[in-house]
């Protein structure tokens, strides 16, 4: 019997809950979300720049639309049995009001969280004003009390994203959204262990952690994240641009060398049948 929405909303909160860290990794359509639940990962959440590349176009400049965003996210919902939460960007609009409008929607798909960003989307002035950004992740919050189900709200503090690696700012903000309700914090781009533990002992809410940035510290696990205070660990867009690379170097070979050596690499149908299977 499937689960209700309800019901993963209960156990998605349960693993913020428990001992140590958790993986949540980011499927990007509905195929990809399955081989994940096959593999045993316990709950997922959407990348925003995986469906960004999936629909060929830039991440990061507003080309992707709130409902294709949804649509995406109630596919990769309806493609297992697991919680799924979502990246919502920054809420498809600078008005709390809009915010409040994607958190309901958001829950109307199907989802179970999602996270809410403090970046304009403007080059010029990159990151909300602090008050602004409380006021919009206080919508959010209230949004999400409203649906029902312990809909659990994360909010990211894009600072290290944006040119503006100021860990006190982003400390006082993500301390801020815990005030305002939040029940997860976010600073994507923190890659200092010193940092992370920092951030993650000036709050009293689960701090989420993003791995798999170009260029980033590769010798972290999930072990060592929790020594650090990391309750929940996602991957972005890594496992998204790690297929494309595979893609990428396929395609190069066959039409720069006119070889296809890529072949023995890939999966059979047999194994992704396996995947794919239903339940």
């Amino acid at each position: 019997m499937p689960r209700s929405q309800a019901e993963k909303a209960r156990a998605f909160q349960a693993l913020h809950q428990r001992p140590g860290a958790f993986v949540i990794p980011n499927p990007w359509d509905a195929g990809t979300a399955r081989i994940l639940a096959a593999l045993g990962f316990e709950a997922l959440t959407t990348t925003s720049a995986g469906l960004a590349f999936t629909l060929g176009k830039r991440d990061g400049t507003g080309a992707v639309t709130r409902d294709q965003t949804l649509s995406s996210a109630k596919a990769i919902v309806e493609s297992t049995d697991l919680p799924v939460a979502a990246d919502l960007e920054n809420g498809f609009g600078h008005a709390p009001q809009i915010v409040a409008r994607t958190i309901r929607l958001a829950g109307e798909a199907g989802l179970v969280g999602g996270s809410i960003e403090d970046a304009t989307g403007d080059p010029e002035q990159p990151i909300y004003d602090i008050r602004h950004a409380v006021d919009r992740i206080e919508a959010a919050v209230a949004a999400a009390r409203s649906l029902g189900f312990p809909f659990l709200l994360v909010a990211r503090a894009e600072n290290y994203l944006h040119g503006r690696p100021d860990l006190d700012d982003t400390i006082n903000r993500l301390q801020a959204f815990e005030a305002a309700g939040a029940d997860v914090l976010f600073a994507p781009g923190l890659t200092r262990p010193e940092d992370i533990r920092r951030v993650c002992t000036s709050v009293s809410r689960p701090v989420n952690v993003v791995i798999g940035a170009v260029g980033a510290k590769l010798d972290y696990s999930v072990a060592k994240l929790a020594e650090l205070g990391v309750k929940r660990v996602s991957l972005g867009a890594g496992l998204s641009r790690v297929a494309l690379a595979t893609f990428l170097r396929a395609a190069r070979e066959l039409k720069e060398q006119g070889t296809f050596t890529w072949v023995k690499d890939a999966l059979s149908y047999a194994q992704l049948d396996e995947y794919l299977q239903q339940d």
